[in-house]
């Protein structure tokens, strides 16, 4: 394997796979999700239910082309995970399985995933995509979309995007989902921005479990930062997001940091809307948490040089991922598509904004930080003191990952 220049480590050159030798390759499973009898020239390939028909093009063709016939099998997106993790080491389920990188962790854990060689294609993915997919150093997962946060500006209120956080708060209301329990994914840029991701990384851009950053002294900053925003009722426990979703729905509030999913509903009110930058409380840059999907090839696939050879030349092409898109509306992990979507202005603005985001780690020692640290931010917001209750959070977290 390699290093290119992001510190990124991309899988040596593809294999190079002749027509006859795929035709003839066999698989673990059928188009029965609990079969293990497969066909000896099918690939099986759950997939989220609504995104089957943006990829039959793509498994017609591999047909066309190889002998090898794509079942696509819709699922649950509740189910997918659990079904696949559990069915895997019984030589069923899928030989491929859409999913989230944030999976990565259990199912690296599992065993249930083998490894993508992805060769000279890996440079045409965007950097956080390509970081995502690739754990302890080896690439898991092809991946075909982005997603993160940023500010959606209503520009008929404010029609110039802020230059910083405070500027953001003197020209109109402001508003993001919290709730009772708080809301870290949200708050997260606020967070990087003082200088305190919550893991550190190690040579190869993978996150280090044992380098827990949210100690830092920025960590700190932070949370007399939120200590204060929750003083002066900038931050607000009682906003969840359906709260939230309103008042920018209603042009209360000016200014809403959520993410894509939420455009349509924006856009259908009426809206001006403008994507803009999450504006900087510090001047350092607020990097949001960047979520990717993706393809995996189980471990236990009889297939596997066939289920590569789809993934990377057929669903890592631009006309695919540009379906792909069409079918969900989130920016493409493939740098070609995600330009050619990106005609779009608002897909366009995410996709600025996602220039500077960061993974949301997938290393299982993240489920520590998300059992401690929502609780300790909203406590902060509403008036517990805030380098105390901090210093719990790192503790109660240390403790956790050991």
């Amino acid at each position: 394997m390699k290093v290119n220049k992001r510190g990124i480590v991309a899988a040596g050159a593809i294999a190079i796979v002749s027509t006859l030798s795929l035709a003839g390759c066999s698989t673990g499973t059928s188009g029965d999700d609990t079969s293990d009898s497969g066909s000896a020239s099918t690939l099986t390939v759950w997939v989220d239910a609504e995104r089957v028909d943006a990829l039959q093009g793509a498994a017609d063709s591999y047909k066309d082309k190889t002998g090898v016939k794509v079942e696509l099998v819709g699922k649950s997106v509740d189910d997918m995970k659990d079904d696949f993790i559990q069915q895997v080491p019984t030589g069923k389920g899928p030989d491929v399985v859409m999913g989230a990188h944030d999976w990565l962790g259990e199912l690296s854990t599992n065993g249930v995933v083998a490894p993508i060689e992805l060769g000279d294609s890996a440079e045409d993915y965007l950097p956080v995509a390509l970081q995502a997919a690739t754990y302890d150093g080896t690439v898991y997962m092809l991946p075909y979309a982005v997603e993160n946060i940023a500010i959606l500006r209503n520009a008929d209120l404010v029609p110039a995007a802020p230059t910083s956080f405070d500027d953001m708060v003197s020209k109109g209301t402001f508003v993001v989902e919290q709730g009772a329990e708080g809301n870290p994914y949200h708050l997260y840029p606020f967070q990087t921005a003082f200088g305190a991701p919550v893991f550190g990384t190690d040579e190869s851009g993978s996150y280090d479990p044992t380098d827990l950053q949210l100690g830092s002294e920025g960590g700190f900053a932070f949370a007399d930062w939120l200590a204060a925003q929750g003083a002066a009722g900038t931050l607000n426990t009682d906003i969840d997001g359906e709260i939230a979703k309103q008042q920018f729905l209603e042009g209360t509030a000016a200014f809403w940091l959520t993410g894509p999913w939420n455009v349509g509903a924006a856009v259908d009110a009426g809206i001006n809307v403008a994507i803009d930058p999450v504006p900087s409380p510090t001047g350092e840059t607020a990097s949001p948490f960047a979520g990717v999907k993706g393809f995996f090839v189980s471990a236990e696939s009889k297939n596997k040089v066939a289920a590569n050879d789809f993934l990377v030349n057929y669903l890592g092409t631009e006309e695919v991922q540009l379906e792909l898109f069409k079918a969900g509306n989130v920016l493409p992990a493939l740098t070609a598509a995600a330009d050619s979507a990106a005609s779009n202005p608002i897909i366009a603005g995410f996709q600025a904004v996602g220039a500077d985001a960061v993974p949301m780690p997938a290393i299982p020692a993240m489920g520590a930080v998300w059992q401690y640290w929502g609780v300790a931010e909203a406590a902060i917001i509403n008036g517990e003191d805030p380098t105390a209750t901090w210093q719990k959070l790192v503790d109660d977290v240390t403790a956790a990952i050991k």
